[in-house]
């Protein structure tokens, strides 16, 4: 690896939770972590992300492969074990999805070695129900869990676009500050203090940039949108996870790019 002078070289790895067990409406994102992969490492282009820093230069980026999940009862407890390993090894980790879910291990994780995070959660939805359909570990219900247990001091999210009566009462149990679309603004969106965690479901994007989601939900954020709130964080994150992509909906691969894209955004801030 070179290292440029007078840079310090960050630690990322790279974790893949092929999971999709808790989904509400379609399966699909288990298959996600490898396709998002090949898109990152496809001649399309290169490792910079726009604030310079570049994967395999000023960034350590260990790619771990995927956890053996077995969607059963033991992935739990993998998921956290592997954010909590990483973050005791200095390193910034970074999950591909996988559904939702996966947030509330991570968090729980992290926690355990930074004690209770900041939230930046990008999404259509607030996945705030306190029990989806019978599921308390639903993909619609991670944030609920997450706050609840206290592992979070802070939760902001940004391009809501379907926030429901429910949902509003939860947000307002928690305290949650929600940037719903229709008041969206990048640069009055409130970027929380260090330790920051980043949270990137792709359907927070408008369906017309990223198609290969589960649920459909337009107006929603464009790419660069989301990149401007991402450039306006001044301190390393602790980690992110860009979750949700199913491509079986995709068309091109184009969302799998996208992912990608913002897999090297996250990774420049990791230092």
């Amino acid at each position: 690896m070179k290292r440029r002078l007078g840079r310090s070289l960050a630690q990322v790895q790279l974790i893949g939770l092929p999971t999709d067990s808790h989904s509400s409406f379609l399966r699909g994102p288990a298959q996600a972590p490898d396709l998002i992969r090949a898109a990152l490492r496809s001649d399309h282009s290169n490792m910079a992300a726009e604030n310079g820093r570049e994967i395999g230069v000023d960034i350590r980026f260990d790619d771990l492969g995927d956890l053996p999940l077995t969607e059963g009862p033991g992935d739990f407890e993998l998921i956290r074990a592997a954010a909590e390993a990483a973050a005791r090894a200095g390193a910034a980790p970074v999950f591909l999805g996988g559904d939702h879910m996966v947030t509330n291990p991570i968090v729980q994780g992290l926690a355990a070695v930074h004690g209770p995070v900041n939230i930046l959660h990008f999404d259509a939805h607030p996945d705030t129900y306190d029990d989806f359909e019978g599921d308390p570990l639903s993909h619609a219900s991670p944030f609920a869990r997450i706050m609840e247990g206290g592992h979070a001091r802070r939760l902001v999210q940004v391009g809501l676009r379907t926030v429901n009566a429910h949902c509003r009462d939860q947000a307002k149990r928690f305290g949650v500050e929600m940037v719903e679309m229709r008041d969206f603004a990048a640069g009055a969106v409130p970027i929380p203090d260090a330790p920051l965690y980043i949270s990137l479901d792709l359907d927070a994007l408008d369906p017309a940039f990223a198609p290969g989601v589960s649920h459909h939900e337009p107006g929603g954020l464009s790419v660069r949108d989301l990149l401007n709130v991402l450039h306006r964080i001044k301190g390393p994150i602790i980690g992110a996870d860009v979750v949700e992509y199913n491509p079986t909906r995709d068309i091109n691969g184009m969302t799998a790019v996208v992912a990608a894209k913002f897999l090297k955004e996250l990774a420049g801030l990791a230092g």
